[in-house]
């Protein structure tokens, strides 16, 4: 179950702030992030050497992530990978995608404006809707989904540290890299039965320059990305 935690500001100077776990088979090889993809020029991110896609991508000032629903890990016959979504969601508009080409996901995309949330059932069209201001935390359910122990633990947490100020991520790090509580509420998953917590990632939009995307593998430093 990955997770990607957004803070909207309307207004500030970083207006978008994320963070992301990506939880994985440890077996199931990838590449750091690069511009991996000719056929989608500008686009940077993570590639997954199993489906060719990507859990999480940015150009053009938007950045896109995609999760799995529940009781949706893994592909599946007939069905195109989700790795593709981001890589799509950096191109444009989500809502005439057909859903039924995909198993069950969720997506975070983001600009300089705001954070939408993308959720597709796998069947007709997806359902989306703007992330409102403050925190959100998106797992394998909805943002704030009472029914997700991990964004429950996880939602105070965030809100009662200090937000970061690029270049300065240290405190979400911290949490990002925290494994302690409940293997369904913490963050970090250690890696057990083969499956684990691969990589974080912290990214930010400014309202004006370049954004700035940083990851950590297995728990080393935090380092750009491309």
């Amino acid at each position: 179950m990955c997770t990607v935690v957004v803070l909207y500001r309307p207004g500030h100077a970083w207006p978008v702030l994320l963070a992301a776990n990506r939880d994985e088979r440890l077996d199931r090889a990838w590449d750091k992030p690069g511009a991996w993809w000719p056929d989608h020029p500008g686009a940077i991110g993570g590639r997954d050497l199993s489906g060719g896609g990507t859990w999480m991508a940015a150009g053009g000032g938007r950045v896109a992530s995609v999760l799995n629903r529940p009781g949706s890990l893994g592909p599946a016959p007939g069905k195109r990978s989700r790795g593709e979504l981001p890589l799509l969601a950096l191109a444009g508009d989500m809502t005439a995608l057909d859903a039924g080409l995909y198993r069950p996901f969720n997506m975070v995309v983001a600009d300089r404006g705001g954070a939408t949330f993308i959720r597709g059932d796998g069947h007709g069209r997806p359902h989306v809707r703007p992330l409102p201001a403050g925190l959100s935390i998106v797992t394998a359910l909805d943002p704030n989904d009472p029914a997700s122990p991990r964004a429950m633990a996880q939602l105070p947490r965030f809100e009662a540290a200090r937000p970061p100020q690029p270049p300065d991520w240290s405190a979400w790090e911290r949490l990002l890299l925290d494994s302690s509580g409940q293997r369904g509420s913490a963050l970090y998953v250690e890696p057990e039965g083969g499956f684990g917590t691969v990589c974080s990632s912290v990214f930010g939009l400014p309202a004006e320059g370049p954004p700035v995307w940083l990851m950590s593998s297995a728990r080393g430093p935090f380092l750009p990305a491309p």
